[in-house]
This record gives structure tokens, C-alpha cells and sequence, in this order.
């Protein structure tokens, strides 16, 4: 079997920057083994596979090296990319049904913008998994969250967010998918942040979507307002506009085609 696969930087304002994601088109679903074995074989942070269901509608489905996930903001904005710009099958809006319900993508300008789900954070109290999360992070925590799918780390600055070497098997240990570790913004951003799941098999995800869901609501209550300008302060980096409506999050990007190839299974 020959299967089609789009290398893709997204939320990236110029090529070999943002998060690459890999994503493959499937006309019906082949075995998880075979997808999980496929996005290991990549070795991105996510693989993004998905069906047509309907007009301008798909389902769509996120794999790391190790796990399949609930939601990965970052392949499904370079999965609409594919879609608008390479396959050319969309006009002004995609639908796409996973995991955390349906998921909308449309035209923003230049780039794309995704209409997610907002999450909550609630304070964890706990001082035991203070002294954990300060030991694996090697920085003290000002004050710490739960999302439905991660711990939230604020710490004093932003440059204790780009100065973190962390202790990734620590930071395995803390459970769950992963740790965001957020901080007031500088030199034109709301707020920044980094992702660590090596749980998920992603020791740092250069810009992650799906974080960013509960980051906006977070700083909205903090700092007030609905639109943000975001930034990740990862390696390779990435910038996100972002607003908060309601109980969703809008995250807008640009994204860059990479590489086309052919995957023989």
C-alpha cells in the first residue's frame, strides 16, 4: 500500500519554524497498530490522519511516536492547510469531527483560524506536587493547575519560561499528558509559554494548539480581555493570535508546506 504524506510547519511565520506536524489522507481507516507504527516511524510530535465523511467534513484522528491523543491543535491546522491549499478540496471552511467533538477550521486572512474547545483550569493545592513540579522543573512554581489534560505551571517571568531545563523523566512522573508552563508576555505578547509531554512521548512540542485552550481562558481571568497575541518559547518558536468567545477558543496561524512524499506500507 502507497499512502500519500504532507510535511507541514504550522503556526509558523516562516519555513523550519512553528511545530511540524505530518499528516496522511486515508480513504478509510487502516489498523491503529499500523497508524501508531506510522507516526513513530515519523517521529513528530503528532501524525494526523484523516477520512472524508461528508461535504467539507472529515474525521480526524492525532497520533504522537507513542500514543494516540484527544486533541492536537497544531496537526489540525496543518491538516487544514492541506486540505485549502495543497489538495484544494475546501473553499472557506472545514469541519472535522474528533475526539473532543466537532472541530472547525476556516479562512483568517493569510493564515487559518480553529475554533476549539475552551478548558478549565482548577487550583492544585496539593504542596507535595508543588516540591515535584519545582524538582522537575528546577524553578519555583508562583502557582499550579489542573486542565482536563495537564498540569499548568505559572512561574514569575518569561525568561524563567525560556531559561527552563527541566528534568524530563521528572516531568514524566507528574502524570497526566503533559506540563504547560506559562508566564506574562514581553515584547508584544499577552503571555508565553512551553509544553513538556513526555508522557505522550513529545519531551517538548515546539508550539502546541491544544495547550492554548486552556492558556486564553487562563490569562483572560487574570489579566482580562478576549484577544491575545501568544508566543512559545520553544526552540524553533511560533506566534498564535488568540480569542476567547464564550467556551471556545479561536487560535489563528499561518503554516508552510515542508516536504510531499509517499509512505509504502
Amino acid at each position: 500500500m502507497t499512502l500519500p504524506l504532507y510535511w507541514v510547519d504550522a503556526f509558523a511565520s516562516r519555513p523550519f519554524t512553528g511545530n511540524p506536524a505530518a499528516v496522511v489522507p486515508l480513504d478509510q481507516w487502516l489498523d491503529d497498530e499500523v497508524m501508531q507504527k506510522i507516526a513513530f516511524e515519523n517521529g513528530l510530535a503528532e501524525t494526523a490522519f484523516f477520512v472524508p465523511i461528508g461535504v467539507e467534513r472529515y474525521h480526524l484522528r492525532w497520533f504522537t511516536p507513542t500514543v494516540e491523543v484527544d486533541l492536537c491543535g497544531h496537526a489540525t491546522l496543518a491538516t487544514a492547510y492541506v486540505l485549502f491549499h495543497v489538495l484544494r478540496t475546501v473553499d472557506e471552511r472545514v469541519t472535522f469531527d474528533s475526539r473532543s467533538g466537532p472541530l472547525v477550521v476556516t479562512r483568517a486572512g493569510e493564515g487559518l483560524e480553529l475554533d476549539f474547545p475552551a478548558l478549565e483550569t482548577h487550583a492544585e493545592p496539593s504542596p507535595e506536587v508543588a516540591s515535584r513540579v519545582a524538582e522537575a522543573l528546577g524553578a519555583a512554581a508562583v502557582w499550579i493547575g489542573r486542565t482536563p489534560f495537564d498540569l499548568l505551571v505559572l512561574v514569575a517571568d518569561a525568561h524563567a519560561v525560556r531559561t527552563l531545563r527541566p528534568d524530563i523523566q521528572k516531568v514524566a512522573a507528574l502524570g497526566g499528558r503533559g506540563v504547560i508552563v506559562t508566564a506574562p508576555g514581553v515584547d508584544g505578547a499577552h503571555f508565553v509559554s512551553r509544553f513538556f509531554a513526555p508522557q505522550a512521548g513529545v519531551p517538548e512540542d515546539p508550539v502546541t494548539g491544544s495547550a492554548h485552550c486552556a492558556l486564553v481562558p487562563f490569562w483572560a481571568a487574570r489579566i482580562g480581555g478576549t484577544t491575545f497575541v501568544a508566543r512559545q518559547l520553544s526552540a524553533r518558536g511560533g506566534e498564535l493570535a488568540c480569542t476567547l468567545a464564550d467556551s471556545r477558543v479561536k487560535l489563528s496561524g499561518t503554516s508552510f508546506l515542508y516536504m510531499e512524499a509517499k509512505i509504502h506500507v
